[in-house]
């Protein structure tokens, strides 16, 4: 069990924490949850001891241990990947070493005798002998394969020292294990297999991620930090916001009768525990809200922007056709011989390994690069509105955010563009900061207001979850969900793909496609896929 009693830290006059009391308790897993510069981060190192904070104590139970996913990929460059991830059990780790070394000696003692005597003991009593087995099965879990194993950490792409860390952290069963955004650079397959491996963890993980679906599928406790406090609740991530709504929704309903809303309360727990599934982890949050009292479902003052989109007519039957793309950029072919037709019903989620085809083939499509061969032809009832990945060219000038929003407006009344601003959580003197100072989550609020003032009827978004805290996520999400349009976009975000997509694009490592018309966990389950992907990887091997 890990405590933090009393804790407050202050940077300058930003308070981001004060007077935090919180206890995470054995079999539980917490997500931290919070805006950006909440101090998420900040609290998982002040719980590793990585930061002192200015008042109070974290207490840990005596004799447990803790691992922390680490952050410096360079850290480790001297040792082999098995080597960096048996050390996340430093105890061991240090057993192994003393005894090599003993036993590296040309002169060996009686005392010599001893001392390796008792660290054989030591070695087998803390899993000494199974080490590299259980190194070798986070790894292949993770993605890294057998040949990879005794490489130094120095020779191995930075996007697998990431899994490699995290392998470190999980390794030899933590009594804690904290994880900050264990997911990024994960693949699908990884992130599952890390969902799995987590739902079956039975000691305490405190986790940080963006992930909804992740957060959804390992975490029995929310703990949310606003305003320098954490309050926890029960459930994950989907309970804790639909349910703090419902009851932000009551709170300003001040006519509502206590009768009504104890009903209604009463209602929307029973249905959302019967929706759970029979996982461990799921039966466990299962148990626990089958527990909670109507007292215990409490508003979050946490704020969500407004995101809607509404085209100005709607698409026409041809929507858009693509023969023949191909695109070399460097001298490789990102994008071969690519034809594709969009429907008027279609969501299109391009996945896979190969970001530079999903992003280069946005670009094509909306004018922005020239294709080497082939052609693409927009519907004439189309009205296209595009979010790039890379936004910096859009604030490049020195304007206010009013002043930056009105040049995509037919409105150029101050006080519309302020009430509009206001629902994109730029109200008062927000929404006259300069655009060339605002933070990367800002400015993709900006630009999802512009695409709501354009009205497009065809939505293309490379990315539009990067920067953005869980709220507006959610936001953009349901927006995008409701949005009667069709889409064509690339993320990473699994709640996010699913919620959304009717049909998937993938593009794979070696330029193959595949398209096919269903979600994306029927998709993942895919036999097909499967067999084409195990094809692709015996050529590749060939």
């Amino acid at each position: 069990m890990i405590t933090a009693a009393n804790i407050s830290l202050a940077y300058g006059t930003q308070v981001l924490f004060k007077e935090v009391n919180i206890k995470f308790t054995p079999g539980n897993c917490y997500g931290i949850i919070g805006a950006n510069g909440a101090g998420k981060s900040t609290f998982l190192k002040i719980l590793s001891g990585e930061i002192e904070a200015d008042t109070g104590d974290i207490i840990i139970t005596p004799g447990e241990r803790l691992a922390i996913l680490k952050q410096d990929h360079f850290a480790f460059n001297d040792y082999s990947v098995v080597e960096t991830v048996i050390m996340g059990y430093p105890r061991l780790w240090e057993v192994m070493t003393q005894r090599d070394q003993i036993y590296s000696k040309e002169e060996f003692t009686e005392e010599d005798g001893l001392i390796a005597a008792e660290l054989e003991g030591e070695f087998a009593e803390l899993g000494g002998w199974e080490a590299e087995a259980e190194a070798g099965v986070l790894l292949s879990g993770l993605g890294l394969t057998d040949n990879l194993l005794s490489l130094k950490m120095s020779e191995i792409e930075d996007n697998l020292k990431v899994r490699v860390l995290l392998a470190q952290a999980l390794f030899g069963n933590p009594d804690i294990l904290l994880l900050d955004e264990p997911t990024n650079h994960l693949d699908w397959n990884s992130i599952r297999w890390l969902e799995n491996f987590l739902a079956e963890f039975r000691n305490t993980v405190i986790v940080v991620s963006h992930d909804r679906h992740f957060l959804n599928t390992v975490c029995t406790h929310i703990a949310d930090i606003d305003f320098g406090k954490i309050e926890l609740y029960v459930g994950n991530y989907d309970f804790w916001y639909l349910s703090s709504q419902l009851a932000q929704k009551q709170a300003r309903d001040l006519k509502k009768r206590r009768e009504d809303k104890i009903a209604e309360l009463k209602e929307f727990i029973q249905r959302f525990s019967s929706n759970l599934s029979k996982a461990r982890q799921a039966t466990s949050r299962k148990k626990l809200i089958d527990k909670l009292t109507i007292d215990d479902i409490r508003p979050s003052s946490r704020r969500f922007p407004y995101v809607a989109f509404k085209g100005e007519r709607e698409v026409g039957r041809n929507i858009l056709e693509v023969k023949n793309l191909t695109k070399i950029v460097d001298g490789v072919k990102v994008l071969d011989n690519f034809s594709l037709t969009v429907n008027r019903e279609d969501k299109i989620a391009f996945v896979g390994p190969n970001h530079a085809a999903k992003t280069l083939f946005f670009e094509i499509i909306m004018g922005n690069i020239e294709a080497d061969s082939g052609s693409y032809e927009w519907g004439v009832t189309t009205k296209q509105s595009y979010f790039p990945k890379d936004n910096s060219h859009y604030f490049d000038q020195n304007l206010t955010i009013i002043e930056w929003l009105s040049q995509f407006s037919q409105e150029k009344d101050e006080t519309f563009l302020r009430s509009f601003l206001g629902r994109m959580l730029f109200s008062g003197d927000e929404a006259l900061k300069v655009c060339h100072v605002l933070s990367g989550g800002e400015r993709v609020r900006c630009v999802l207001s512009r695409m709501m003032l354009e009205q497009g009827n065809v939505l293309i978004l490379d990315e539009p979850t990067n920067h953005l805290d869980l709220e507006a996520i959610s936001s953009l999400n349901n927006g995008l969900i409701d949005f009667t349009g069709v889409v064509l976009f690339n993320s990473h975000d699994h709640q996010f793909v699913e919620t959304i997509a009717n049909r998937i694009v993938e593009f794979g490592p070696a330029g193959e496609v595949i398209d096919r018309i269903m979600g994306f966990e029927e998709y993942l389950e895919s036999d097909l896929v499967k067999q084409q992907k195990a094809l692709f990887s015996l050529k590749e091997g060939a």
